[in-house]
């Protein structure tokens, strides 16, 4: 569920609550989604040219439709991509349900809870982390 946090070590504490002392899965789902935000900006936000449609706008020009260029939909999918923050307005918003971000990260906890499947481990992986246990149990 948190590939995008993988080696990851400046995020402490996903899913606590209460100083650690409560875990909540909807509150994970949160975490995680803000996780993936802060990463892809801590990787750094491309702005050149391209990104910034220089051409496209000399092109289109001014107060002309910009959205229906394929260079929009080229670059659209490359800025985060929340599956539980509404950024669609509050019209839309009360249309699918009014559902909070809580309610609905409890409902995506469920599904991951209910329908993941983990991708197996690498080849060698099972017996190294085997190996690790059987040597720390013998240090005691």
């Amino acid at each position: 569920m948190l590939p995008a946090l993988a080696g990851a070590n400046l995020i402490y504490g996903l899913g606590m609550v209460e100083s650690g002392m409560t875990f909540d899965f909807g509150q994970l789902v949160i975490d995680n989604e803000f996780a993936k935000m802060i990463r892809y900006v801590l990787g750094g936000i491309p702005v050149n040219d391209e990104t910034l449609a220089v051409d496209v706008t000399k092109d289109v020009g001014p107060f002309k439709d910009f959205l229906s260029h394929p260079a929009t939909f080229k670059h659209m999918r490359i800025q985060s991509q929340p599956k539980i923050i509404n950024r669609k307005g509050i019209d839309r918003w009360m249309a699918d349900g009014s559902k909070t971000m809580y309610e609905k990260a409890i409902i995506e906890a469920q599904n991951i809870l209910e329908n993941h499947k983990p991708a197996p481990l690498p080849p060698g992986v099972k017996e190294k982390l085997r190996k690790i246990v059987q040597d720390a149990e013998k240090e005691k």
